[in-house]
């Protein structure tokens, strides 16, 4: 029986400028969204999901997110300057023991199966990083055009209807022998679409972008809140 990958990457580095002025004085991670920070829930369902291992990267205000994970069995990174998502995860993977992690965002709330358990449970041995999305229908906060088209077999190729989650299974040899310390995660996206070794699956819930303060209503009513 395959062991699922039980480690995590955090991220939670950004400026968060979208969702000024919230974000002057609060990392977006700790903004609440029915009284629970987007951080909190991520790490619920990341727990609930298997993980026993999390690192969190952090950079804007990052003092703050390391305070509210004093008590919280997380390895913090704090990057002096920020290194994207593909740099971040390369800066942190000295700290995961295993081949294969979860990468993470940390500003959507979710209804449906739980995020890491169902990526798992489709993720395959032949491909180097496998993608949550889900049809741009079954999204909140976000407008067209998606990310992503997705083929039968679950290959992936720029531009389409679907959206990416922000939750993927991959391996970390695909950023340790990139030679930049700065960089996106959609620079390896594209070398593994080459190769044909990207591939994405479907999310069969909802899912809520929480990237403006507006979307905070958005998202509160995706859990069945009363916004206020």
């Amino acid at each position: 029986m395959r062991q699922p990958p039980d480690e995590l990457m955090l991220f939670a580095a950004g400026f968060g400028s979208r969702m000024q002025p919230l974000t002057v004085d609060l990392p977006k991670p700790l903004i609440p969204v029915a009284e629970e920070s987007l951080l909190d829930r991520t790490l619920t369902l990341a727990t609930a999901g298997g993980i026993t291992k999390t690192v969190v990267n952090t950079h804007y205000l990052g003092d703050k997110i390391a305070k509210h994970l004093e008590n919280y069995p997380a390895q913090v990174v704090h990057e002096p300057n920020i290194l994207d998502t593909g740099g971040g995860l390369k800066n942190a993977s000295k700290f995961f023991n295993g081949p294969v992690i979860f990468t993470s965002n940390s500003d959507a709330i979710w209804s449906g199966p739980n995020p890491f358990s169902y990526l798992f449970q489709n993720w395959r041995d032949d491909c180097d990083a496998l993608l949550l999305c889900a049809p741009i229908s079954q999204v909140s906060g976000r407008t067209g055009p998606g990310d992503f088209s997705i083929s039968q077999d679950g290959g992936v190729t720029r531009v389409g209807s679907f959206v990416y989650l922000g939750v993927q299974i991959i391996r970390l040899d695909t950023v340790q022998n990139v030679r930049e310390t700065q960089f996106s995660l959609n620079i390896i996206w594209d070398e593994l679409m080459a190769k044909n070794t990207l591939r994405a699956c479907l999310y069969p819930g909802q899912w809520c972008d929480i990237g403006r303060p507006e979307n905070i209503a958005l998202g509160e009513k995706l859990l069945g809140t009363n916004h206020v």
